[in-house]
């Protein structure tokens, strides 16, 4: 079998979809898996959806997601160009549409606007499609002359036969046959001499050496003209991979609605690329071994194609964000401090030691915007109500809470080492003459400096971060909530 050569072909049109960096990625394992060539080719021959600024979004996009190409606009293998807007300055496509038209495969159409209003339409997949019915399939040589000579506009169509089928093999969906009477003769080449998307893949694709053409199975339906225009040039057909589609929660398509739909979405929501690509690999594809967290060497290792499903992936952010979560819990501390900080600060303007309050944060935290809530209270002490120190497994409750604080308030304002292992131990001390479980007395205290149900820390961590002055205070304000709300005796 000859090398492997894969591509990655979007369209400049905005921000990455995850279906599109799922293609992309999929396409890239392949490649690597079996030792080949990864390939990225911009498709821009659709120049109304062109987004000033796309392009760099896709390189960016590969960059972050660690998809290096082995060629590409920036890396010269010896198939360039590879921008299909170049690639046609060479005349490539009409080359080869007029090579069509030699063959009776492909004819000049000159079907004016009006005309072509009038034809039947058919309803394909919910939208309803132009069925064009051959009319300029039986002009003349001599009359196709005279129009071209007269500088009519014309399109390139496809000719396909009335009778008869169209099979193609797909490696996830097996051989597929379609009636020819239920394809279009679509157009290759458009009225601007642009060539269509359709026409544009399949001649760069066998120029370039592409050995698997991975892409999202809308495209099943468009198939069968890709197979009629290899067969019609007499190429081998590359190997087909249709991706099962990505559904939202509800199983309705993947949309922009969601806010999750693109790559830089996810990024702009604290998610790590690495999580990202890790559990975009597993929409659609399973391991063999009953696993979920890969690196990319990893995935590359254990990607096999034949295991991608057919059924549609659901893409589920609950899940994505706890394998988000496993990412930052395995990340060097380091590494976790620089991309936190920006949110520390984001919220804590005293001076604080940011990095103490990060590490209590690393395993608690799913995306890093979650900073923001489990820290705010260093900040400022929340406003809060005297209920939450009952608790009842802690066998606590205003009364007991109230006590415990009034008796800790001393011993905390003669502590002059205010570090977390003397407070513990000095507080321990307490716990042992008064013959409680540490709970009883640890809670209303970290409720009192905290003023929250759940905190990144226990009641000594906090008060090292927050300092004497603001611990004392802190629970001196405990004490006068508790008095207020009756639970003194």
């Amino acid at each position: 079998m000859s090398r492997v050569r894969t591509r990655f072909a979007p369209s400049p049109t905005g921000r990455m979809h995850v279906g599109n960096l799922r293609s992309a990625l999929y396409e890239f394992l392949i490649a690597k898996h079996a030792g080949g060539d990864f390939m990225l080719r911009i498709e821009d021959t659709d120049q109304e959806r062109f987004v000033e600024g796309a392009v760099e979004i896709i390189y960016h996009t590969l960059d972050a997601a660690g998809l290096v190409h082995d060629e590409g606009p920036d890396k010269d293998g010896g198939f360039g160009p590879y921008v299909q807007s170049e690639r046609m300055k060479t005349g490539i496509y009409m080359k080869y549409a007029k090579e069509l038209v030699d063959k009776g495969e492909a004819y000049y159409c000159f079907c004016d606007k009006e005309r072509l209003e009038s034809l039947r339409t058919e309803i394909v997949e919910g939208k309803e499609i132009m069925m064009y019915d051959k009319h300029c399939l039986s002009l003349s040589k001599e009359e196709i002359e005279a129009n071209l000579a007269a500088g009519k506009p014309f399109v390139i169509r496809q000719n396909i036969p009335n009778e008869g089928t169209t099979t193609f093999h797909d490696e996830l969906y097996g051989d597929i046959t379609v009636e020819n009477a239920e394809l279009d003769d679509m157009i290759l080449i458009k009225s601007d001499g642009y060539p269509t998307y359709n026409f544009a893949n399949v001649v760069d694709d066998h120029t370039m050496g592409i050995t698997h053409v991975v892409r999202g199975n809308e495209y099943l339906s468009s198939a069968p003209k890709y197979q009629r225009l290899y067969d019609a040039f007499g190429w081998e057909s590359p190997v087909y991979i249709h991706l099962p589609l990505i559904t939202d929660e509800n199983h309705k398509k993947l949309s922009k609605r969601s806010g999750h739909s693109s790559f830089e979405d996810l990024l702009e929501q604290g998610f790590l690329s690495e999580a990202v690509v890790n559990y975009i690999a597993l929409l659609g594809w399973s391991p063999e071994e009953n696993r979920e967290i890969f690196s990319l060497d990893e995935l590359i290792r254990e990607f096999d194609y034949h295991r991608i499903s057919k059924s549609p992936a659901v893409f589920d952010y609950t899940k994505l964000k706890w394998m988000n979560g496993e990412y930052i819990k395995a990340m060097d501390f380091e590494k976790f401090y620089e991309l936190a900080e920006p949110y520390l600060k984001k919220v804590i303007t005293k001076d604080l030691d940011l990095r103490k309050i990060a590490a209590m944060v690393k395993t608690r935290i799913e995306v890093f915007p979650d900073i923001e809530g489990h820290i705010d209270f260093f900040e400022k002490l929340p406003e809060y109500d005297a209920a939450m120190y009952t608790h009842k497994k802690m066998k606590t409750n205003g009364e007991t809470s109230l006590e415990v604080l009034r008796e800790v308030l001393p011993i905390l304002e003669a502590q002059e080492d205010f570090s977390n292992d003397a407070l513990y131990a000095a507080l321990l001390s307490y716990v042992e003459k008064k013959g409680v479980k540490n709970g009883y007395v640890m809670w209303p205290i970290r409720t009192a400096v905290s003023g929250k149900q759940m905190t990144p820390g226990g009641a000594t961590e906090l008060m090292e971060v927050l300092g004497k002055e603001e611990s004392i205070a802190r629970i001196r304000a405990g004490i006068a909530l508790l008095e207020q709300s009756g639970s003194s005796n």
